[in-house]
């Protein structure tokens, strides 16, 4: 099922869970919802590893993952495309 050609992640279980392990998968600038940092700021580095905290939904669409990143002392809400997990071997990814 498809709503402007992007998938309604919510129909199916979460890509991660909760105390997972997982890697960023590309650099993540503050687009101003992190207190403290400037907007534009980087507050994940590509290869960063954290873990999920929680998981919440946005626009009742997509899974938004609270990321604990250890070095950089933030938590941030990550998409499943832009982390990968540690503790699980790789999935493939279907079309």
């Amino acid at each position: 099922m498809s709503t402007d050609d992007k998938e309604i992640e919510i129909y199916g279980p979460p890509a991660f869970q909760p105390g997972e392990k997982v890697r960023a998968r590309k650099h993540i600038r503050n687009d101003g919802t992190v207190p403290g940092r400037e907007i534009g700021e980087f507050v994940v580095r590509k290869g960063e590893v954290g873990y999920v905290r929680d998981i919440g939904t946005f626009l009742q669409q997509f899974y938004v993952y609270a990321v604990e990143f250890i070095d950089s002392r933030s938590i941030v809400g990550m998409r499943r495309d832009e982390l990968d997990s540690l503790d699980t071997p790789a999935k493939e990814k279907t079309a």
